[in-house]
């Protein structure tokens, strides 16, 4: 009797054990949303961009954010796919994408100013063919683009007051603009697409990330 007992509560707490591991990696792949904190909590001054590239009235730091809003609200799905036009058109796109739709949205053409700057700097890159179509959607050319055009800004992640909502954080192969978003660390959420399986879009993921290769500002 004794030891049919102990045999029960050893397999309770193994059962418990799984379900408190199995939560954790919900809890840590963003499957189960974390609390949101605002840069009001942290005492930091949300940083307000002096330009307005398409004269609407937000400054652009403001209008990236709110058009990465405007764009992941569409709920794209993830593919990778060759557009004739550039930009994606039929629901579909990829973490690069996010950037492009929030940066258009303030006046800025990622697929024109891209290609520019390849086609007058082509040494800085790694291209043998250039493809103003599909150039400015790789994590490899924006990293050398953003590189040689943006405000570039620390990668250290405990520097809270240092990372705003509408910079763009780059890691070895993917890309995300930076939420006005923190978690209880004031570590900033990330609104980005990485794959299929991707719950939520404005995610907890810098903390666990080891492969920040970057992190710009619009100039």
């Amino acid at each position: 009797m004794i030891m049919k007992q102990k045999k029960w509560i050893i397999l309770g707490i193994s059962l418990l054990v799984i379900i408190v591991i199995f939560i954790y990696l919900l809890y840590l792949f963003n499957y189960i949303p974390h609390k949101k904190y605002t840069n009001q909590d942290f005492h930091i001054e949300p940083y307000i961009s002096s330009v307005d590239k398409d004269q609407d009235g937000l400054d652009d730091q403001t209008d990236i954010l709110i058009n990465v809003r405007d764009y992941i609200n569409t709920f794209p799905k993830y593919k990778s796919k060759y557009y004739a036009n550039g930009y994606p058109e039929d629901g579909y796109g990829v973490c690069t994408d996010v950037v492009a739709f929030g940066l258009k949205g303030a006046g800025y053409d990622l697929m024109t100013l891209v290609n520019e700057d390849i086609i007058n700097n082509l040494d800085a890159y790694d291209i043998e063919t250039i493809d103003k179509n599909i150039d400015f959607r790789r994590v490899k050319n924006l990293k050398v683009y953003f590189l040689r055009n943006a405000i570039s800004l620390t990668t250290n992640i405990y520097e809270i007051d240092k990372w705003q909502g509408g910079d763009i954080v780059i890691f070895e192969n993917h890309i995300g603009i930076v939420s006005d978003k923190r978690n209880k660390k004031g570590i900033p959420f990330v609104i980005h697409h990485a794959n299929s399986y991707q719950r939520y879009y404005e995610e907890d993921i810098l903390a666990s990330r080891k492969d920040i290769v970057g992190h710009y500002r619009i100039s």
